[in-house]
């Protein structure tokens, strides 16, 4: 059946931008709805940034769950900066996990992995606390090869393990919202987005930039983690304009800045699996 005019309109009307936020808020209200209590997770950088102006939009100003930052205590001071000068101004119902200390994850894992598993007992620690049926997470399929077989409403068990061999269907943006017991959802509203859909929408809306992405003396973050586990990139991109152009010639990966990522070829995915975002 051919569409009706004025829908006809709309498809064309709409832009790429446009058609993405339309999805992500759809995707944001359906969690709302179906999946209570639920809690985001802020990580304070340009995904989750981008997931928590959704979250403002969706809902006409005000989130209306949780924002949670797992701290470790070892994030960039830019980071925390950052952080505390949003808060109040957007309004956010901050919540602060203290992750577990290094000493007590997996002595198998290699150091900084081991590192980076603080966060993923620190989300363990927020779900045995309020028992949320489901948690927002902004990554993206495009980030990482692991993260590429998720789902837009993924089943967890309690302790965060994923089973990524087992992932419901969704087609037609037909999602499980409904959790089978003794597990809790993973909602990722930015799933089909891309690195540069981010950074243009963030330029399009005027969404504050924290100025560790952009360029010093040669070097820029591309992706923000915890100072011990996280580097820099070479880079001289100092404006979102540059940093787009840059990533439309880049073959530089995004995580290239992660350190662990190069511990063992196993790293990332072993953390996904046990619960890390």
């Amino acid at each position: 059946m051919p569409l009706p005019l004025d829908l006809k309109y709309l498809a064309c009307a709409m832009n790429r931008l446009d058609r993405l936020e339309s999805h992500s808020i759809y995707i944001l209200r359906e969690a709302n709805r179906q999946a209570q209590p639920l809690a985001m997770l802020w990580s304070i950088g340009k995904d989750s940034n981008v997931v928590t102006w959704l979250a403002r939009k969706a809902f006409f100003g005000r989130v209306p769950f949780p924002a949670v930052q797992l701290d470790t205590g070892m994030e960039l001071d830019e980071v925390y900066a950052y952080r505390d000068k949003y808060v109040p101004e957007w309004g956010l119902d901050l919540k602060v996990i203290d992750c577990p200390p290094e000493s007590e994850m997996d002595p198998d894992l290699p150091p900084m992995t081991r590192s980076a598993a603080r966060k993923s007992a620190g989300l363990r620690q927020l779900l045995e606390q309020g028992k949320y049926a489901g948690i927002i997470v902004g990554i993206r399929r495009d980030e990482e090869a692991t993260r590429a077989k998720e789902r837009v409403f993924s089943p967890r068990s309690l302790e965060g393990n994923w089973e990524f061999r087992d992932q419901p269907p969704e087609f037609w943006d037909q999602f499980m919202t409904q959790p089978p017991p003794d597990t809790h959802l993973r909602i990722h509203p930015l799933l089909h987005w891309t690195e540069v859909d981010v950074w243009r929408y963030t330029e399009r809306e005027g969404i504050p930039v924290n100025p560790l992405y952009f360029a010093h003396d040669g070097k820029r973050y591309r992706s923000l983690g915890e100072k011990n586990i996280t580097a820099p990139v070479d880079s001289d991109a100092a404006t979102i304009e540059a940093i787009i152009t840059e990533l439309e010639s880049t073959r530089t990966p995004e995580r290239a800045g992660r350190l662990m990522d190069s511990e063992s070829e196993d790293s990332f995915e072993r953390l996904r699996t046990s619960g890390y975002m």
